[in-house]
């Protein structure tokens, strides 16, 4: 199992350091604790190896590893108005008038708390990597809302931890229009055949490609006519293959066959030990490969020189907060 497949990539701030020791005894007071009855959200820090009472920092080949968890509990929408329908009804049949604004509020409100309990339970993993020697910050989701969640909860548990999204000299979305136009990628990348063009006029137009060779004059033709990618599927070094987001989101991460041979097999731990190393080794020269592609790295928290988008929230069926 591939502990990344969505990323989000931050600049840890130079003057941070922590020994494993603090670091642990940081996120120790942000440990997880399972939603109460009544209650509708808890996150909170978890053992990555899955371990009870276990390490909540494991640090592999000098890599540290966090996992943040998310458990939340929702009511129906629908199952809600019923309720307080049937509420609001009573009422009225008893006294003869209608509950008022403020009063059908406080009902709702009730009418959630009494369900809550008997709501089900949605948890998210988001495994989270540390390279304190880069000084970079690797969050799985590709959702900047839970991402933006998790680094805010770092901040608090770690004394003088502070990130900026890593910006680029070209802005993505113009370096992936180039090398769809020339169809000269940067070296050690090639093209695939997945992208997504969007107009940026008031027409909102999209034009998505999946499956389908890129060096046509058609997707030449869309740029010229002012589309620009908003994605595109490539591949580095014939070892990963991923999708950019003109957000600078990488998505879809694969690593293909041969990358890592060896390493499965064994003990569950073993296996842990074996994903963490590869993903880590892997992605640790991709983002560096991938930085210089796009003119290299702006200066810490400086924009690119077209600034570029967030990355975008995707929706939960893309979304891969999953356990190691």
């Amino acid at each position: 199992m591939s502990v990344f497949k969505n990323v989000i990539v931050y600049r840890i701030e130079p003057a941070w350091s922590q020994t494993l020791a603090e670091a642990e005894e940081g996120l120790g007071k942000q440990r997880f604790e399972p939603c109460g009855p009544s209650q509708e959200k808890s996150a909170g820090w978890i053992e990555p190896r899955g371990e009870a009472n276990g390490p909540l920092v494991e640090s592999i080949d000098g890599q540290w590893l966090v996992e943040y968890m998310i458990e939340s509990k929702a009511v129906p929408g629908s199952v809600v108005r019923r309720k307080l329908e049937e509420r609001c009804a009573q009422i009225e049949t008893a006294t003869g008038r209608k509950p008022g604004k403020k009063e059908k509020k406080e009902l709702k409100e009730d009418i959630t708390l009494e369900l809550l309990p008997m709501a089900f339970t949605r948890s998210a993993r988001v495994a989270v990597w540390i390279d304190q020697a880069e000084r970079r910050l690797v969050i799985n989701s590709a959702n900047a809302a839970r991402a933006d969640e998790v680094v805010t909860s770092l901040v608090k548990a770690l004394d003088g931890f502070a990130v900026t999204p890593i910006n680029t000299q070209v802005e993505p979305a113009a370096a992936m229009a180039n090398w769809l136009l020339t169809q000269e990628p940067p070296a050690g990348f090639t093209i695939d055949r997945e992208c997504e063009l969007k107009a940026s006029d008031d027409s909102k137009a999209v034009v998505r490609y999946a499956k389908h060779p890129l060096d046509i004059d058609e997707v030449k033709q869309h740029i010229s006519d002012g589309k620009r990618p908003t994605r595109l599927a490539l591949t580095w070094d014939d070892r990963v293959s991923f999708e950019l987001t003109h957000g600078m989101l990488i998505r879809k991460i694969v690593f293909l066959e041969g990358t890592g041979d060896g390493a499965a097999g064994g003990k569950k731990e073993d296996n842990f030990d074996a994903d963490v190393a590869i993903a880590t080794g892997e992605l640790g020269q991709l983002v560096p490969a991938l930085l210089d592609a796009l003119g290299g790295e702006a200066a810490f928290g400086a924009a690119p020189v077209e600034t570029g988008a967030k990355p975008e929230t995707e929706t939960a069926a893309e979304e891969a907060d999953a356990p190691f």
